[in-house]
């Protein structure tokens, strides 16, 4: 983001024709890692859920750092293939006015638009509203128990239906805000064409600048909804994460 704000604000690309390259690969490849990322914590909660007894046997530390492994060499490898199909490694750039700027024809817009907005935005859609049954399901089971054992109770009651409101504002924030950031920026790059130059490189500096927030609102997002994400955080933070049995600390 330094870099980023940087050469929105200075006339031409300061940093030279070397770094040019790899800060356009390291910046491809860091937003569509988070992406990814923000699509995986879907699977690992619909399948927490759908299957609680199954995932604490499946999902352990080694399948999540190997997951997590994954995840970062496929999006390096795939920028990196972006970019060096687009000549970007090759081409000796103009440096003035260039602005350090990455022109991707067609396929590989096309390409991009489904690997990092379709498949995870579609990913995250489908399972979080399964998870949304999932919880309502439950709170209907809560629901009908109490109503059995203390059918005068209003207040037990109400406890499932603010479960329901509280998982249905969880998605639609966390899929409001990926459409809101990442949805600009691939509207501006498949209209490349239809756009004048000069406005299409403010443009696309502005909704780069929404999609790299994309990464930032993330954990603030989880961390005002999810008690185990701000568990995690603060574990990060204070240096616990790596000590043995971490994960059954009680972090005030």
């Amino acid at each position: 983001m330094p870099l980023y704000f940087l050469r929105l604000i200075e006339s031409c690309w300061i940093f030279g024709s070397t770094v040019c390259p790899f800060y356009n690969l390291i910046t491809f490849h860091l937003t569509s890692t988070s992406v990814h990322n923000v699509a995986l914590i879907a699977v690992d909660r619909y399948m927490a859920l759908s299957n609680p007894f199954l995932y604490s046997k499946i999902v352990t530390v080694n399948l999540g750092i190997v997951v997590a492994s994954l995840n970062w060499l496929f999006s390096f490898g795939y920028n990196f293939a972006l970019l060096f199909d687009n000549g970007f490694f090759t081409t000796s750039l103009t440096l003035c006015p260039s602005k350090c700027l990455i022109i991707v024809n067609e396929m590989w817009a096309f390409v991009d638009l489904v690997i990092v907005l379709v498949l995870p935005c579609s990913t995250m859609f489908v399972l979080y509203l399964k998870i949304f049954a999932i919880a309502r399901k439950h709170a209907d089971a809560i629901r009908a128990a109490n109503t059995q054992g203390n059918p005068n109770n209003r207040h037990t009651h109400n406890v499932p239906k603010r479960s329901e409101r509280k998982a249905a504002k969880v998605l639609g924030i966390l899929v409001s805000v990926f459409l809101l950031c990442l949805v600009p920026y691939y509207m501006c790059s498949l209209m490349a064409g239809s756009i004048p130059s000069d406005i299409f490189s403010d443009v696309t500096n502005y909704t780069g600048i929404l999609f790299c927030l994309n990464s930032m609102l993330n954990p603030v997002i989880y961390a005002l909804f999810y008690p185990w994400f701000q568990k995690s955080m603060k574990l990060i933070l204070t240096q616990h994460v790596c000590t043995k049995d971490s994960s059954l600390m009680q972090v005030k």
